[in-house]
């Protein structure tokens, strides 16, 4: 799959969060500040996974579509479980 540059550009941003936390721990911040920090991080890797499986969802349909062989009920279970793994 060829992966939107979006998506890298939210994963290096994501990496940025995480070193900046542990900078926050070295520095012996307050839980609280580290733990808010984790939080958004952790819905930033939430929102990612769910552009990826989106994403990965329009172009099966569209291959499906053009192939001519298309199975709605495959993609979207496909999608659905790939979404509930990822909670």
């Amino acid at each position: 799959m060829l992966y939107d540059k979006n998506v890298i550009i939210r994963l290096k941003r994501i990496e940025g969060q995480i070193t900046g936390i542990l900078k926050m721990m070295e520095q012996e911040k307050s839980c609280q500040e580290v733990v808010n920090q984790l939080s958004a991080v952790r819905s930033a890797v939430d929102r990612t996974k769910a552009t990826i499986v989106s994403v990965n969802l329009q172009n099966c349909v569209r291959e499906q579509i053009s192939s001519g062989t298309m199975n709605n009920d495959s993609h979207i279970n496909e999608a659905v479980n790939l979404l509930v793994k990822s909670s």
